[in-house]
């Protein structure tokens, strides 16, 4: 396995960091144990996950994927061998069972959540924590392109920062994140942290794959420059960059044969760019996924590469991924096909 700085911490994460979004829904308990075992075989350090969890989000299964991790460091004694990582739900009208669809980034809001996650999480602290989406109206979740609101209103971001510190005073948590953010964002943050003297950004949790290379226009520079590396979410698309729905497959018990209304890296665009990066992959003798995944470890600007899977076997190709070093002709291979079909699924 390698490692890499978390920010500007003395913390060393894997660049493979275990995702866990399945667990409760599509993965059983024993099932998620079984992925931890191996991950941390593997030298897998670095677990995140978040209250939204497990992934369809519903009111059933809401924190179900944290309980499941807590009980897995409970019966192993391995918190002190993990980078733990979780995140707070921003404001949501279609999730109305988190804090009534109207959770805010201020005291009350982020010291709910956090003890809740705590407790299902069986630990007295997290590694990191982040906010899981801007309360502010942004474009995360597959919207690209900023949106003007009149009158619209948010937790001031020094407020949400003053908040957060309390919580790092108080021992909960290590250290503070963001996700699904913008340039903004993350520089509005970082200016506050320096002016205040406040807990700094690590880590920006953002889409990264090569059928969504937006982060490279303005986040990138900010992640390399001011050391808030990327922890790059979907950086299979949802496992479309695996080949496997090409040709209008759908594998049994998949997430889009599961969840079809999950769209964003299946429209046309994405399937074109699909085709291609998969006919690249098998001219070189590299599996598609494992290509995919080795494009992202790459990155200079990348932290971790965030990596779930629904079977054994597929976790073990993933984390596989990591040995796999991609020629100059690949690479130049993979910026051919960007140029012709640029971020197909924003």
């Amino acid at each position: 396995m390698k490692y890499r700085k978390l920010g500007n911490t003395d913390v060393d994460v894997s660049v493979i960091c275990l995702g866990t979004m399945t667990w409760g829904e599509q993965n059983s308990r024993g099932q998620a144990f079984e992925q931890m075992d191996y991950a941390l075989s593997q030298g897998v350090n670095f677990f995140d996950t978040a209250e939204l969890y497990a992934v369809p989000p519903r009111v059933e299964t809401y924190g179900r994927t944290e309980e499941i991790i807590g009980k897995w460091l409970n019966a192993r004694g391995s918190r002190e061998q993990i980078v733990l990582a979780s995140k707070v739900a921003g404001p949501s009208e279609d999730w109305p069972h988190i804090r009534n669809g109207r959770t805010r980034f201020n005291r009350q809001d982020i010291v709910s959540a956090l003890d809740a996650s705590l407790k299902r999480l069986q630990t007295d602290y997290l590694d990191l924590y982040q906010l899981h989406w801007p309360e502010r109206k942004s474009n995360f979740f597959g919207r690209l392109g900023f949106e003007v609101v009149d009158d619209e209103r948010f937790t001031p971001l020094l407020e949400t920062l003053q908040m957060l510190d309390e919580q790092v005073q108080a021992g909960k948590i290590r250290h503070i994140g963001l996700s699904n953010e913008t340039p903004w964002g993350v520089m509005q943050f970082l200016q506050l942290a320096e002016l205040h003297q406040l807990p700094r950004v690590v880590s920006v949790q953002n889409p990264y794959s090569l059928l969504n290379r937006s982060y490279e226009i303005g986040l990138a520079e900010i992640s390399w420059r001011e050391s808030t590396g990327l922890l790059a979410y979907s950086p299979l698309g949802m496992g479309v960059l695996s080949g496997k729905y090409l040709a209008g497959a759908r594998p049994a018990d998949s997430r889009l044969t599961l969840f079809p209304h999950y769209t964003r890296y299946s429209k046309p665009a994405a399937i074109a760019a699909t085709e291609r990066y998969v006919s690249l992959a098998q001219a070189h003798g590299l599996n598609p996924a494992q290509m995919a995944l080795a494009y992202v470890n790459s990155r200079p600007f990348l932290t971790s590469i965030i990596i779930g899977a629904t079977t054994l076997e597929q976790l073990k190709s993933n984390i596989e991924s990591i040995h796999v070093e991609l020629s100059e002709e690949v690479l130049e291979g993979i910026e051919a096909v960007h140029i012709e079909h640029p971020n197909p699924s924003p």
